[in-house]
Parts: structure tokens; sequence; C-alpha cells
């Protein structure tokens, strides 16, 4: 069966889609929260006075990357059994100041009121920033977290399971 040659469609004539939060400046495309230069992708919030998050998941940890005139990265790292008996509960916070004390320089650890542990980096990224150098501080935080949590994980507290 004979088909006809395929015909090319014409250009969109219509009114593009509106988009959610002010207009951007010409040369600027929305993606999310952020937007991104054409001319050269690079990367910055989308209105000003917000921090656009990305969210991702290392080693089954919740972590977040907040773009804010840096990077700032964080990862929940485990949590303080709540059922813990008095002796237990004094192991777990006396293991902590050794466990801060493992974390690279410039990191903190935070002990949140639903007994959480975050732990907390900044990265400082030139800003405007390319989405290259963002992936390439999440990957790094990321592999620094790392051995932090196999010991975390291996710390008789039992926090990081």
């Amino acid at each position: 069966m004979d088909m006809p040659p395929p015909t090319h469609a014409a250009p969109f004539q219509g009114s593009a889609p509106p988009a959610s939060g002010p207009a951007l400046a010409p040369g600027l495309l929305p993606l999310g929260a952020f937007a991104v230069s054409e001319a050269d992708g690079l990367v910055s919030p989308r209105q000003p006075g917000l921090a656009p998050t990305l969210r991702f998941a290392w080693r089954g940890k919740p972590c977040r990357a907040a773009l804010d005139g840096g990077l700032f990265l964080s990862a929940e790292a485990g949590r303080l059994p709540a059922t813990a008996t008095g002796a237990d509960r004094a192991a777990v916070f006396a293991a902590l100041p050794a466990l801060r004390a493992l974390l690279p320089k410039g990191w903190t650890l935070r002990l949140l009121p639903d007994h959480r542990l975050r732990v907390e980096a900044r990265s400082h990224l030139p800003a405007p920033t390319s989405a290259v150098a963002m992936v390439a501080a999440l990957v790094t935080f990321a592999l620094c977290l790392d051995p932090w949590l196999d010991k975390l994980a291996g710390s008789e507290a039992g926090m990081g399971r």
C-alpha cells in the first residue's frame, strides 16, 4: 500500500500554556522552581527570595539540596530510638559527640525535636550556577556522607538503622 509522503506540521500558532508565577526575563526558561538561561544553561531561583529544592535519596536516606545563594545540603541520617531504656538512651547521647567529630570539616549534625538526626553541609556555588556544578556538589555530598553512614549504622547506639 502506498503511503502519502510525510508532511511537516506548521509551527505552533496558539498561545502557550500560562506559566505559574511571575513572568521570567527574556532569555530565561522555567524549569520547576528554577530559571535556566537559554544562552549558557546557568540555573538560578525562579523567584527572588525562594530557595528551589531538589530532593533525592542516598542509601534510603532522604536528602535535600536547596539553592539559596549557595547550595545547602542535608540528609536525614537516622533516628534516636524513642523507646530506649534509660541506659540505652544515655549510650545514644554519649555516642553523638563522637559521631559529630567524624563528619567532614564544616558539616553539622543536628538532633531534631522528633529524634531524627540531620547532617547538614553547605557548598559554595557561584550564583547563578550550572546544573553540572549542582549535580557535582550533590554527588560529592553523598560520597562523603557514605563512610559516616557506615559508622552510624555500626555504632552501638543503633541510630542509623
